[in-house]
């Protein structure tokens, strides 16, 4: 049992036509979700953007204060009570959004890390990839990786 300070969800979108997205992408963990969008940057991510979205610690996501583990305080016991995903709500005039890659990583500089990850995204090609939206699914579930 260990607080929760700092998760990082690396977040690598598709370098394909249409792969960027205006759309609003969250991660589920811990019992929460927390929005994942970059301080300074309009929502959603362009065609080939690899992000890493912090939260807690050094965050540099927009509404660094509502978006923190800490407030209310998370607990890496609370990692196996919930499911961990990531969620896509669509908008704008091309609303889908193609993901190439996830991996998420809490209190990755401590002596405990755990990693999440979805081991179809693990290599790269057009059948590693996915869409999500309002006609194809927006949600994916992330698998505990822990060394």
């Amino acid at each position: 049992m260990a607080k929760i300070t700092r998760i990082e969800a690396h977040v690598r979108t598709a370098d394909v036509p249409n792969g960027g997205t205006q759309g609003w992408v969250y991660l589920g963990i811990a019992g929460r979700e927390f929005v994942l969008n970059a301080s300074g940057t309009a929502n959603g991510t362009r065609t080939g953007d690899n992000w890493t979205f912090v939260l807690g610690e050094d965050a540099n996501v927009e509404n660094p204060a509502y978006n923190d583990p800490r407030r209310p305080q998370l607990d890496t016991d609370d990692l196996d009570r919930y499911p961990v995903y990531v969620r896509f709500e669509p908008v704008g005039p091309d609303p889908a959004w193609c993901l190439e890659r996830i991996v998420i990583n809490v209190n990755a500089d401590t002596d405990h890390p755990h990693t999440f990850d979805n081991p179809n995204l693990a290599d790269f090609g057009e059948d590693r990839r996915l869409w999500l939206g309002q006609e194809y699914g927006k949600q994916l579930y992330l698998k505990r990786y822990d060394d």
